[in-house]
């Protein structure tokens, strides 16, 4: 009976501990949500709270880490649970930069108040597919998806294309409106922000497939791991 208590209690605190990373995951949904939309109608109390709310996202990252270090004194987890707790680490510290970026993206929306500038637009789509990514990740991460992640990964690519794209667009705005230098210059940065975090979204798929299969494919070419899952599953 105490032996069964413990097995018990242990998946209770798994499973707390999961709830708290994706409730983390849907804060920073929310944050890039509200820092592009602040960005592209020039909303500059919406970038404000961003901004604000980014604490919210720093406490629960602190609180998630240290769930997982009592877990790992406590508890000693091995196998299966200890690539979760792994991987984890890894998927919070992802979540935690998204966040920055989203209120490094609502510092630019406020610095561009007023400013009319062209391009905002072209950044919508890039924003766009860069949310889809990241609640793809998150579903992934929740439902241990493996077809799902490896679908984000895949997808990441059409991202730096976007990027590389938009930043094209800007520097062309650049010379033919030099006065707006500085703008351009804002919002090249924004596009790399958004960029970053496709990466992040990335990342965590990849922590996704190593937690549920125990593959490594961080520094693999992307294609030959998704070869090497799908040998695995016939």
């Amino acid at each position: 009976m105490p032996q069964s208590h413990m097995v018990t209690r242990f998946d209770e605190e798994l499973t707390a501990l999961k709830n708290h990373v994706l409730s983390l995951g849907g804060l920073v949904e929310k944050a890039i949500a509200n820092a592009m939309t602040a960005l592209l109608k020039q909303d500059a109390e919406l970038a404000k709270k961003t901004i604000e709310r980014d604490k919210a996202v720093n406490a629960l990252e602190v609180e998630c880490d240290e769930m997982t270090r009592r877990i790992l004194v406590l508890r000693q987890p091995a196998a299966g649970d200890l690539r979760f707790i792994i991987s984890t680490i890894k998927v919070v510290t992802d979540l935690e930069r998204m966040g920055d970026l989203a209120a490094h993206i609502s510092q630019s929306a406020l610095k561009l108040e007023g400013v009319p500038v062209q391009s905002r637009a072209s950044l919508s789509g890039m924003s766009e597919l860069v949310q889809q990514q990241v609640s793809r990740a998150l579903d992934a991460l929740s439902s241990g998806n493996i077809e799902l992640a490896m679908e984000v990964l895949e997808k990441d690519a059409a991202i730096d294309e976007l990027y590389r794209g938009t930043y094209r667009e800007m520097l062309t705005h650049m010379l033919e409106d030099p006065p707006q230098i500085s703008a351009y210059i804002t919002l090249a940065n924004v596009a790399k922000n958004l960029e970053r975090m496709g990466d992040h979204a990335t990342n965590i798929c990849e922590m996704v497939i190593y937690m549920i299969r125990g593959h490594d494919i961080r520094h693999v070419d992307h294609e030959a791991a998704a070869a090497l899952l799908k040998g695995e599953d016939s």
